[in-house]
């Protein structure tokens, strides 16, 4: 790496403040970057982000910056790498912040950055207070700085009191908002209390104003005739986690019973709910609005139904979809064998639909509630 520009904020400003951010910019050899990460940061930051660097690049921008006005104040596309030592839990509007950056970045432009999760937070927390006192601390902190951001009616205070600083976030929705902001997350690693990771813009973000925050949620899933429409269900992950399927999926692949592996998106409490089908209790909602029917294929993801062979896309489309699927009448393993199951089902119900429903509904029940059948 020739040389690197360098930006530093010199003076703290708020989101709705009028006055350009004042940044300092100088030129800096490949020594002096090493330098600065080493001192701000930490070695082994450093060891982290050196190979991570594209070595023939001289358009590498160091910031530590919690505001998107500093990135703005850039050159749009020119810059290949952007580095910024200021973790992103003192980041107020994130989305933004992200969509900044990769308006700055060029084409396969690498973006890093740190973030304290909050499992890191809770270990932090449990580790350093005596036992007793450390869990009444955490509880606390769950509250304020977890589900207070979250509810439209703390919302506002939270950020009043706060001004966005220290903000607890998880890895599924920091690593969400960064693939609906255009980016894909290529390695991670957990240094001194953070998580650091290194993204690759891909795209233009998708600009998604409308995300969901509460309990209760709208998924969007394949209907009859391939018609997307949200299906209600109770939330059981974390926020902007269904941006990342493709990232578990590349990751961890499926496990038994066609679900991701090791999917960190889950929640406790959602483990919980899925357990004892609470999280599906909402999608009675579209059975009553002519979406669904009572048996069915279960409507997918974009992601999910892309797995699928085009013989059963094409036969899975001609039918609504169901709430309680075949799933729980062969009990497969395997994505194949899910795929054989829906297809003999979609062709028993094709000859004979009020039939295959009646037979289907109480294979289901016998062994669900019999069997004690679980998906997981």
């Amino acid at each position: 790496m020739a040389s690197t520009l360098i930006a530093t904020q010199a003076t703290s400003i708020r989101e709705n403040d009028k006055l350009p951010t004042e940044t300092i910019s100088t030129q800096m050899t490949s020594k002096d970057l090493q330098g600065i990460i080493k001192e701000q940061a930490g070695n082994a930051v450093w060891d982290f982000i050196k190979p991570l660097l594209q070595e023939s690049s001289d358009k590498t921008l160091l910031m530590a910056t919690s505001t998107r006005f500093n990135i703005l104040n850039q050159k749009p596309l020119a810059h290949d790498t952007l580095i910024n030592l200021k973790r992103v839990n003192d980041v107020r509007y994130l989305n933004k912040f992200f969509e900044a950056i990769n308006a700055l970045l060029s084409e396969g432009g690498l973006y890093i950055n740190s973030v304290q999760t909050y499992k890191i937070r809770k270990n932090r927390i449990l580790s350093r207070f005596p036992i007793g006192i450390n869990w009444f601390i955490y509880s606390f902190d769950v509250l304020f700085k977890r589900v207070f951001p979250k509810l439209p009616l703390t919302k506002k205070l939270y950020f009043y009191v706060t001004q966005g600083n220290n903000r607890v976030l998880s890895k599924a929705e920091t690593f969400g908002r960064l693939y609906s902001c255009g980016f894909e997350v290529v390695c991670e690693k957990e240094i001194g209390g953070e998580l650091y990771f290194l993204a690759r813009k891909i795209r233009a973000p998708f600009f998604d104003y409308s995300p969901t925050y509460g309990p209760l949620i709208r998924l969007k899933r394949y209907g009859k005739n391939g018609k997307l429409f949200g299906v209600y269900k109770a939330r059981t992950m974390h926020p902007y986690s269904e941006y990342l399927q493709d990232y578990i999926y590349r990751m961890n692949d499926l496990d038994a019973g066609g679900k991701f592996k090791d999917d960190f998106r889950v929640t406790t409490l959602g483990k919980v709910m899925r357990k004892f089908w609470l999280d599906e209790f909402p999608m009675f909602i579209n059975v009553f609005k002519g979406e669904m029917k009572l048996v069915g294929v279960r409507p997918l993801s974009r992601h999910y139904f892309s797995l699928y062979s085009d013989e059963l896309k094409e036969k899975r489309l001609q039918f609504k979809p169901g709430l309680i699927p075949p799933f729980y009448v062969d009990m497969p393993k395997t994505l194949e064998e899910i795929m054989a199951s829906e297809m003999r089902y979609l062709e028993a119900y094709e000859k004979h639909p009020l039939l295959t429903d009646w037979r289907y509904f109480w294979m289901a029940w016998y062994n669900i509630f019999i069997k004690k059948a679980r998906s997981q």
